[in-house]
């Protein structure tokens, strides 16, 4: 292409010869330029989230109470099935008492026969009370 049939003017010796074509703003000028800090607003609001927040709260505070009534009356039952079995495990544990009492004073018996003026089962301490024992066996080896 030639500067002549661009401009539609006949051709030039110079570039001098050419006219002087200058850019310039559009016509109503540009648009602005944004140079200030622009925050977007959407999402919700502060009050929006403090509620929701405070929502989720009274839920599981609601959640956490009904879950210690259910613990309480769990903890209810298993106190009164325990009390209702108790008076037959004291009977059981009543009975082995007794059958290791027995074996006790047998072989009491049996070590101290040669010695003069003991008495089987007798305290040795003469305190008046007796104690079972608090571990609830009888142990030979410790005798």
């Amino acid at each position: 292409m030639t500067e002549a049939w661009v401009r539609n003017k006949p051709g030039m010796a110079s570039v001098k010869e050419m006219p002087l074509v200058q850019d310039g703003p559009p016509p109503g000028g540009f648009a602005p330029v944004r140079y200030a800090r622009r925050i977007p607003t959407s999402g919700p609001s502060a009050t929006a989230m403090f509620l929701t927040a405070f929502g989720a709260f009274a839920y599981g505070m609601y959640q956490v109470g009904q879950g210690n009534k259910v613990r309480r009356a769990m903890k209810e039952e298993k106190i009164a099935a325990r009390s209702a079995i108790l008076p037959m495990l004291q009977a059981e544990e009543d009975e082995r008492f007794v059958k290791e009492w027995k074996k006790y004073l047998e072989e009491e018996a049996r070590i101290m026969k040669d010695v003069p003026g003991w008495k089987v089962g007798e305290s040795v301490y003469n305190s008046g009370k007796w104690m079972p024992p608090a571990t609830g066996e009888l142990r030979p080896e410790v005798w």
